[in-house]
Formats: C-alpha cells, structure tokens, sequence
C-alpha cells in the first residue's frame, strides 16, 4: 500500500488493474484502517478516473455473492449519497412505489455514513431481517414484487470499510461503487448522483455495460430529483434539463426534503409520504423519481403519463399496500 499511497500523493492514477487489487487487497483486511483512510482522502481531493472506478468495480464485482434472478429484469433506484443534504429515504420510497406500479424491483442499499438514515436504517427500522438467501430473495420479489440486498452481505469490501466511512462521515469513492454494484446486475437503474462530472462518469459507465439507465442531478446539489431546482436527466438516448414547473409541480424548499435528525424521524417522513398523509413536496418529489424510473423501463410512455402512474399508486394506497406486504413477508 505504501508505494500505491506514494503514488497518488505525487498525483498519478492507478491503472485499472492497479485499483482493482488495491480494493481485493482492502477486502482482506491487508491493509490498516490508517492506510485506508489515507487511500480514501487522496479520492476526496481529486474527481476518480474511470480506469479506477471500473477497477474497483470489478474488483466488487468479482468478490460479490451473485445473486442469479434466472432472467427477470429487475430495477434498482439508488443515490450515491454524499451531498450532505440529509434528505428523507427519497429513493427507497420511490422503490416501493414502482413496485405497487407492477415492475420488480431488487433494491441494493446500506446504512447510512453520510447521512441520518440510509436505505437500510429505515428498512431496518421495521423490523425487516436481512437476507442473503437467494431463494427468499426470489420469493420476496414474486410475492412482494421488491427485494432488498442488504450490501454488506454481497459486497465483503463494503463491510470492511464500513466503520471507517461511519467514523469519516463524508463521502467516499464507496458511495461511487455502491450503484455499480448491485449484485443481481439489474437491468434497469435510475441512478441520483450528487455533480455533473459524476452524471457524465457514470453515463459512460452505465453505456459500456448495457444497462438501460437515467442518472439524475439536480443543479443546486442533490443526488436525486429534489424539485428545489433545475435537474438534469441523462439516458441512454439523450440528456435534457428539467424545471420543477415543466413538470406541473411548485419550487421545493430544501427544509421541505430535510430527513430529521435521528433515523426515526426519516422513518417517519417515509411511513407519512406511502401513507399519503406527507407534504406537498415530499409526496411530488417521490413520485417524480419514480416516474423517471418507470421511464427507463417504458420510454414510450411521456413522463406526464408516467407521472401520473406513479400518483395514482401512491395516492390509491397501493405502494402502502406492496410496504406492508414486503415487511410482513420479511419480518
């Protein structure tokens, strides 16, 4: 590790084969906490090529328990996390929405390490047991039509670097793999990224793999379609900027998305936005990235009409429905 940190600290990059085995390497625990915190920092001062990110994403990947769906075309809806705006479980949320909507959905997700609650903070907090059984996975996905992959149990790299990124508290080139790395390889992935260089990065990323994907960024910082600003949507045919009011909706506040202090108070907020009893601006904001995710799925579908979709299952009280039927199944 020495000589890697020598060398990015005169500021060169890793081949991909070198950052493949530098993140097998952390994996195996070879390496200390001080060593990796060192590597981590190097990453926080300079943007990742994309030679590193494929590395360590292969070296992820190659490690990671599959998860084989024998075929079904899944999604995955998921931020990067790291824009330090402490938002509710806005993805998650939009989850179970599309899921009610009548498309699979394989949620992958961890506790949070740079905010109050991450996707497994408010999954845990109702009372969900995490799995790595393949079966009940499968099970849970044609009951439920959603599962969710708690990523410590796939990715073995994310449980070694877990207390180190808990005890940083800011983002990390890990946020930047998470996406990449949902073990069942989805086929689609509405994907929150909190720059514009990392929307490119990952539009190359997402082109070269097949995956029909949109990437969101919403200019004033978020990693998701937050409706405070314009966004912009990067697919795999075109990229186009949004106005809030293009799409029929009021200006969002920033404190209208803010997660609470304590993972509780997001678990709230989630329960109140999938039992239509959340604010105006929680409830749009969660049926815009669902309706952004239902896109990737049916592009002949306007958003308008997928809008639609995702407040009609939200408001009739069906992705209510899907929630409580997931955690009753995986209880």
């Amino acid at each position: 590790m020495k000589e890697i940190l020598y060398k990015l600290f005169e500021r060169q990059y890793l081949s991909k084969e070198e950052a493949e085995n530098v993140l097998s390497n952390i994996a195996q625990s070879k390496y200390s906490n001080e060593q990796v915190a060192s590597l981590i920092t190097v990453f926080l001062m300079r943007s990742i090529t994309v030679n590193e990110l494929l590395g360590f994403q292969q070296a992820l990947l190659k490690m990671r328990v599959p998860v084989d769906l024998d075929g079904l075309k899944v999604m995955d809806i998921v931020g990067t996390g790291g824009d330090g705006k402490n938002t509710f479980n806005i993805s998650t949320c939009s989850c179970f929405v599309v899921a009610a909507s009548g498309y699979p959905v394989v949620k992958h997700g961890n506790y949070g390490a740079t905010s109050v609650s991450g996707a497994s903070n408010v999954i845990d907090q109702h009372g969900v047991k995490f799995t790595k059984d393949i079966d009940k996975i499968k099970e849970s996905i044609n009951k439920t039509g959603i599962a969710y992959l708690h990523a410590p149990f796939f990715s073995p790299a994310l449980k070694a670097v877990a207390p180190i990124r808990k005890s940083l508290a800011v983002r990390t080139f890990f946020n930047m793999l998470g996406p990449l790395v949902n073990p069942c390889l989805p086929t689609y992935q509405l994907l929150g990224v909190y720059n514009l260089p990392l929307l490119r990065l990952y539009s190359y990323m997402y082109q070269a793999s097949g995956t029909k994907y949109a990437v969101v960024h919403s200019l004033d910082g978020y990693d998701e379609i937050s409706l405070t600003s314009t966004f912009k949507v990067a697919n795999s045919f075109n990229e186009k900027v949004y106005e809030p009011e293009d799409l029929g909706f009021k200006r969002a506040k920033e404190e209208d998305l803010f997660g609470g202090n304590t993972p509780e108070d997001a678990a709230k907020i989630f329960d109140n936005v999938l039992m239509n009893k959340a604010s105006e601006s929680q409830k749009n904001v969660v049926i815009t990235n669902s309706a952004f995710a239902i896109n990737i799925i049916c592009p002949e579908k306007s958003i308008q009409e997928c809008i639609s979709e995702a407040r009609e299952t939200l408001e009739s009280g069906k992705a209510l429905a899907t929630f409580k039927k997931f955690v009753e199944f995986n209880s």
